[in-house]
């Protein structure tokens, strides 16, 4: 089965990206708890004040979608709702390559 990844870049609402990253910084820690998911890193852009990015890599894309209908992740997704402006994200199927840990 192939892997799923995905990159999903966020515009907050003006004023609103810290809150929005620590709602996606939660959603990081409880991704870490599931064993599908290999990769989940926020990012902050540094040429666009308002944009975060958001980096996954799951086992499948069955897992992926799995995870969206967590009760606790679907009320992470509603209280971001009203901080996000637009969001574009680009698929991907992952080859290969390494996943560490960071922090803030």
């Amino acid at each position: 089965m192939d892997k799923f990844g995905m990159y999903a870049k966020f515009k907050a609402q003006p004023g609103a990206r810290d809150s929005l990253v620590e709602i996606l910084l939660e959603a990081a820690a409880g991704a870490g708890a599931e064993p599908d998911c290999e990769l989940y890193v926020v990012n902050v852009s540094e040429t666009e004040p308002e944009a975060v990015w958001v980096t996954e890599v799951w086992s499948s894309k069955a897992a992926h979608d799995a995870s969206l209908q967590d009760e606790a992740t679907r009320a992470m997704i509603q209280r971001a709702m009203p901080l996000i402006a637009g969001v574009e994200s680009i698929l991907l199927r992952p080859l290969a390559g390494k996943a560490s840990s960071s922090r803030r």
